[in-house]
């Protein structure tokens, strides 16, 4: 018999192995996110695995049974998702919380002096159709244009959404009830000048005043065509009435104290059979910044047929610089069809025309599907130049 028994002493038992655990860090993230996995308490000096959904990572123990190894969270659903360590028989988990990814950010606003703006189908408050814009130009738009008629109230709500994004607003304001055609008679540039809307004009003035913040305003454009009913020679406007009318309202609205208003005077790209520019230049103390509007139609249509941008937009630059010398010039409006050349090489040289003329700040681009397929993305070449030529001007 032992000793021991013989003293009534009991044998020391050996301590029970500490339960194996594994800890994360971080514990919580969307899936992607990288993520340092310890255990303690496996057995020693041996290989193992790390399981984290339907993926495996390789361990090896040290001799005292702990590993420390870095995996990537898998993309699965957002939820809780099990981590689990093993080595032969011995195994531990714990839980990783899965969240949301975060949603992408759209591009910042670009310096460069040289400005791209936009135009989409839903506006300033279509978030998603402007932070698609972004990611197709590489850049988030400095210029947002939008258009109102006369029925509308102040939009301070797509002001503020304009703002939000750091773009200015370029707020198209047309002096007509949409869906009435050209023959509008309540319209007439008389009626506007004669008094008809001046507490209309006049809340807009005061509206805007109070918003406090940088906006150009593009009132009643394209006069020098034959398609809107503020043009001469239709709606039974007379020559001469347009300048009267734009004066009219540019005072209303200057007396409200609305000096963060920027006047916009925007006539199409000259054409044969268009009004000329100079009868219709309200004058130089009546306008901050003249604009253009023009296409390249293409051969989308009978009577169009494929344009340069130079040939496009020279002649008009040209008489803009005669009729309003100093002002800085924007393309208000433009885009390209798809049909009758290579719309991507017309971007090309689009940007690269317009940014080397000193004069002209910027342009903005109609991303629409409307009489032709005018958005940057009508094809991956068209949406691929865009983003190259807008990076080119600022590198």
């Amino acid at each position: 018999m032992p000793l021991w028994a013989l003293a009534g002493i009991q044998p020391a038992q050996a301590a029970p192995a500490a339960a194996a655990q594994i800890t994360l860090n971080p514990v919580q993230g969307p899936a992607g996110s990288a993520v340092t996995v310890s255990g303690t308490g496996f057995k020693a000096s041996t290989t193992g695995t790390v399981i984290a959904g339907s993926t495996t990572f390789s361990v090896t123990t040290t001799a005292s049974g702990t590993f420390s190894t870095g995996i990537t969270i898998p993309a699965v659903t957002p939820g809780n998702l099990t981590i689990t360590g093993k080595t032969s028989s011995v195994k531990a988990s714990a839980i990783f919380a899965v969240t949301a990814a975060p949603a992408p950010q759209p591009p910042v606003v670009s310096t460069d002096p040289f400005r791209f703006g936009v135009a989409t189908p839903g506006g300033p408050l279509a978030a998603a159709e402007l932070d698609e814009v972004s990611q197709l130009a590489g850049e988030s738009p400095s210029m947002a244009l939008f258009y109102e008629d006369f029925l509308q109230a102040p939009p301070i709500a797509e002001l503020d959404a304009v703002r939000a994004r750091g773009a200015v607003p370029l707020l198209t304001w047309e002096p007509w009830a949409w869906g009435g055609g050209l023959e509008q008679p309540a319209y007439s540039l008389d009626r506007i000048t004669g008094g008809d809307y001046d507490a209309r004009i006049l809340q807009w003035g005061q509206s805007m005043a109070a918003w406090g913040q940088p906006v150009m305003l593009r009132f009643a454009h394209e006069m020098n065509g034959n398609w809107y009913p503020w043009a001469e020679g239709v709606n039974g406007n007379q020559a001469g009435d347009y300048v009267h009318a734009w004066q009219h309202v540019h005072d209303l609205v200057a007396s409200t104290g609305a000096t963060n208003v920027q006047w916009v005077w925007s006539p199409n790209v000259p054409y044969w059979g268009s009004t000329g520019f100079a009868g219709l230049y309200p004058g130089a103390a009546y306008v901050d910044i003249v604009a253009l509007d023009g296409y390249n139609w293409g051969t989308s249509t009978t009577w169009s047929s494929w344009i340069s941008p130079q040939d496009l937009f020279a002649p008009g630059i040209a008489e803009l610089r005669s009729i309003a010398p100093g002002k800085p010039i924007l393309i208000a409006e433009t885009a390209s069809s798809e049909a009758g050349g290579s719309k991507a090489a017309w971007i090309t040289d689009l940007v690269s025309y317009l940014s080397a003329q000193p004069d002209v700040m910027g342009f903005v681009w109609f991303h629409f599907q409307k009489e032709a397929d005018w958005r940057i993305n009508s094809s991956a070449s068209s949406a691929s130049a865009f983003s190259s030529a807008l990076l080119a001007r600022r590198s």
